[in-house]
């Protein structure tokens, strides 16, 4: 427990920053986006899959379609929605849209999960979900306040923005539990092969998506200028910076994290990235989260501690007639 919960805030802290990728770049498309950081994670993984292709070879042709599967919906599709949502409702609103996370994925696995994980009572569940989704909603109200108070705010592309958020938890939602599901089925697998296979998967459909946008944009006569845009030193080196530690060893930690913790608990611990993410947006910001905010983050962090205190029920093994 206390080992595959260092994994999860480690994976946390790294998916942060994706966070913030948006809102440096404001100029660049979600898509291209959204392709470039899986362009930077497919070639990122192309040598670390030289260094593992022994455990690689080991895979069989429906591990590498599951690998697909789970590269386009909860990486590209995942990453288009809410780089889109950050770029029209800004960072802290998104965010805390995506924060719901740990209370969508522990009721969805909850239910679905019970056989192989055992079942969380409710009565145990509860208390931190309350907490959690407590302090969720506290933190935003303090981003709709701020945003009220904008005159020149958008509120119709900020509702665009929540709504394309709310895509990305849909993602979001059927990736880690797809994911463990797959883990939980292959013991003797290992993590870090998983997390470079899913990067290799990533390539080609990333690859493919540069070209299509770079093709649409040219037929269309867009004045975005490819391949690279406006800023060409800082978009590459962000999407470097995302492919390595948010997309590579974010996925590694949270591969890890997964063959440990039940899926129920490990999905409340994506509270972490909410945190991490929030205090990089700030600090962008360069301001201090107000004091309603800083309630809201320490009711999300007393949700996860009270979590982990819970306990599944294990199912009773079935024995012959």
């Amino acid at each position: 427990m206390f080992i595959g919960t260092l994994f999860a805030l480690a994976a946390g802290l790294v998916w942060g920053l994706v966070f913030i990728a948006p809102l440096l770049l404001p100029d660049y498309p979600a898509a291209l986006l959204s392709f470039a950081r899986y362009l930077a994670f497919g070639l990122i993984a192309l040598p670390l899959a030289w260094f593992d292709r022994r455990r690689l070879a080991e895979l069989r042709r429906a591990d590498w379609v599951e690998a697909l599967k789970l590269s386009a919906i909860g990486n590209l599709l995942y990453y288009l929605f809410l780089a889109a949502a950050i770029q029209r409702a800004g960072g802290p609103l998104p965010t805390m849209v995506i924060g719901t996370l740990p209370v969508v994925i522990a009721i969805s696995s909850n239910l679905r999960d019970a056989k192989r994980d055992g079942r969380l009572r409710w009565r145990q569940l509860a208390p931190s979900l309350v907490l959690i989704g407590a302090g969720i909603a506290l933190v935003n109200h303090v981003e709709i306040e701020h945003l009220r108070a904008d005159t020149q705010a958008d509120l119709g592309r900020y509702a665009l923005g929540a709504l394309l958020a709310v895509g990305a938890v849909v993602c979001w939602t059927w990736y880690p539990m797809r994911n463990a599901d797959w883990l939980r089925a292959h013991p003797d697998r290992s993590p870090r092969t998983w997390a470079t296979a899913q990067g290799v998967a990533t390539l080609p459909l990333a690859l493919a998506g540069v070209l299509g946008f770079w093709g649409w944009n040219t037929l269309s006569g867009q004045a975005f200028d490819m391949p690279l845009g406006p800023t060409p030193e800082r978009f590459v080196g962000l999407m470097l910076a995302i492919g390595l530690l948010a997309s590579w060893l974010g996925t590694l930690c949270w591969n890890e994290a997964s063959q440990r913790l039940p899926t129920t608990l490990a999905g409340q611990l994506i509270v972490f990235e909410t945190l991490s993410a929030l205090a990089y947006a700030f600090m962008l910001r360069g301001q201090p989260p107000a004091p309603a905010t800083l309630a809201g983050i320490a009711l999300l962090v007393a949700g996860v501690v009270w979590a982990l205190r819970a306990r599944p029920q294990l199912p009773i093994a079935q024995g012959p007639a």
